[in-house]
């Protein structure tokens, strides 16, 4: 299911590198493009104690003929370590930027998370590399 990871380096001053990790599930797989959005936006807690889906910013875009949606959220980072595992992350001043690409063949899941100021220095590599995608 992991087609693909990379780890984008650090920006001065952040502890941590940026994760960037690419999923395929198979063709009518990996759940609906809504309940994914639901769930990374569900991935990260606001300081505050409000909803992170009232800070999370989502779009919907057509590139190179599919339809992509992309959410991008910052606040504190609790996904579960590895699925099923039960041990969560605890990353507060995170942003998760992350889409769903639907193909003829399956959707493909992008997800881009790390410290705000790494996240910001990567921000435009990400979406030039959404922009890049195509389906031959």
């Amino acid at each position: 299911m992991r087609v693909a990871q990379y780890r984008l380096p650090k920006t001065e001053g952040d502890n941590e590198d940026a994760s960037l990790v690419i999923y395929y599930f198979g063709a009518a797989q990996g759940g609906t493009t809504q309940a994914n959005v639901d769930r990374w936006i569900g991935q990260m807690q606001q300081p505050d104690g409000s909803a992170s889906k009232d800070k999370a910013r989502t779009e919907n875009l057509t590139i190179n003929g599919l339809r992509v949606t992309t959410v991008d959220v910052t606040g504190t980072y609790t996904a579960e370590m590895s699925p099923g595992s039960g041990d969560r992350h605890n990353n507060s001043d995170y942003r998760l930027r992350a889409a769903v690409i639907e193909t003829p063949k399956g959707n493909y899941f992008v997800k881009l998370v790390g410290p705000v100021k790494t996240i910001a220095r990567w921000d435009q590599s990400f979406k030039d590399y959404l922009n890049s995608f195509e389906f031959k």
